[in-house]
């Protein structure tokens, strides 16, 4: 193999997958560099849209690309495998053994050369060391967690619709904890479901018997977002019937039920944490490399770890600097999205002996999309630097034009017009909500 300059990516996310696309079709193709991709999956799908998959508004199957065809398509290799360790003196990153579904080894532990790393593993759930977290709560960090909850939603909605029919109790409660993006989301597409499930057979559950609280610790819902658009989220959720329930921290989970730091104990067949992120634990044993608590790799502006100048970080993983602030870069897909364009050019400079491009964070705006009821959210001003608030179908269409932009940035805007003529035919063919 010819002796290129070796640029390895571990992490096929929104902004990895759009790093190594673009590495691939500008220097790969013309073989200028090797690029690699390593992840523990064989599939993308974008993680915004993992609560979608779980309610079952989202088909995943229609929307995941495989990563062996999209890396011969855009001139990079694939890797599969996991990263667990990091050899920085020799330049090679650990890749764990893979296990088939038996636990059988299927490939041994193995090590993986590169000139340039860049890590972005993205983030797990943070549950702050809450007593019977992980026990007790469904987490939707992977499209692996994303499937099981859909498919333990469908049992729970055929288990209550027989009791329905025995004519005994069959409220189901459902809890959400942590009331951000993903917590709002999937409450409004919960409720949905529970409104659209009884069109297809399970005809004596009623909506209402559908119990949905949003728990949130702060004093409003949406913390990190402007008041308006929190009290304007708190308006369509109660609309739908969902309870909200603020400044309630939580301080054990139960099998059958949330207790809160007051002692009041709620009742929850089925609850979901969404109350934070942080980096995966591994992350601090990288041979020296600087972690902060959240175990995000910490990064200069240029997206360099502070330890070792041929290592990158960025996305939820790294903690990245911004100029004029104490706060790092929020862990937001727009901020992945931009520090991968960001990346792209500082990798190609690299190769060429020029300087890295510093990073500078431009927030776009928040957009929180309730279903098919209606989304809320504001845009920054390019040039004012105030944000606008819209809401309504023209929100919407805000808000559905961003995964339409990460598929342009993945596929080129023919074969995204495509896909999208695809899903038009897909939703008029088949049910509104995945069934299996």
């Amino acid at each position: 193999m010819e002796n290129l300059h070796h640029i390895v990516v571990v992490g096929g996310g929104a902004g990895g997958l759009e790093l190594v696309t673009r590495l691939g079709n500008k220097l790969g193709k013309k073989r200028k560099a090797r690029i690699t991709l390593v992840d523990a999956g064989l599939t993308h799908v974008w993680k915004p849209l993992l609560h979608e998959v779980a309610s079952g508004s989202l088909d995943a199957s229609a929307n995941e690309i495989n990563y062996r065809a999209h890396a011969r398509k855009h001139h990079y290799e694939f890797q599969l495998g996991r990263m667990s360790g990091l050899d920085r003196q020799n330049k090679q990153v650990v890749i764990a053994p893979f296990h088939d579904i038996d636990g059988t080894e299927v490939v041994p532990e193995r090590q993986i050369p590169y000139d340039t790393l860049v890590i972005a593993v993205g983030s797990t759930a943070n549950d702050f060391g809450t007593p019977g977290a992980q026990d007790h709560c469904l987490f939707l960090d992977s499209l692996k967690q994303a499937r099981r909850f859909h498919n333990l939603l469908l049992n729970a909605f055929l288990r209550k619709n027989h009791e329905a029919f025995q004519g005994s109790e069959h409220t189901l409660s459902i809890s959400i904890i942590g009331a951000g993006a993903t917590g709002v989301e999937l409450a409004a597409e919960l409720r949905l479901a529970s409104r659209e499930l009884p069109v297809y057979g399970m005809n004596h559950l009623q909506p209402s018997d559908v119990s949905i609280t949003v728990i949130e610790a702060a004093d409003r819902i949406l913390p990190a977002l402007p008041g308006r658009i929190s009290a304007a989220a708190t308006r369509e959720l109660e609309h739908q019937r969902v309870m909200v329930l603020t400044g309630q921290p939580v301080s054990e989970v139960r099998s059958d039920s949330v207790v809160m730091k007051d002692g009041t104990e709620l009742p929850s067949e089925m609850t979901i944490w969404a109350a934070g992120i942080k980096a995966p634990g591994f992350l601090a044993e990288l041979d020296g490399l600087e972690v902060n608590r959240s175990n995000q790799l910490v990064v200069e502006q240029t997206l360099q770890t502070t330890q070792d100048v041929d290592v990158f970080a960025f996305g939820d993983c790294a903690a990245c600097p911004q100029p004029d602030s104490e706060r790092p870069v929020p862990p937001r897909a727009q901020a992945a999205h931009q520090q991968a364009d960001t990346l792209f050019r500082t990798l190609c400079n690299r190769l060429e002996g020029e300087e890295a491009v510093p990073f500078v964070y431009n927030d776009h705006g928040s957009l929180i999309n309730f279903s098919r009821y209606t989304t809320v959210g504001n845009l920054m001003g390019n040039l004012s630097g105030r944000s606008m608030y819209i809401e309504g179908k023209v929100a919407r269409m805000f808000y559905l034009s961003l995964y339409r932009m990460h598929q342009v940035a993945l596929h080129g805007p023919v074969r995204t017009g495509v896909i999208w003529l695809m899903d038009r035919i897909s939703r008029a063919m088949h049910p509104r909500l995945k069934l299996h």
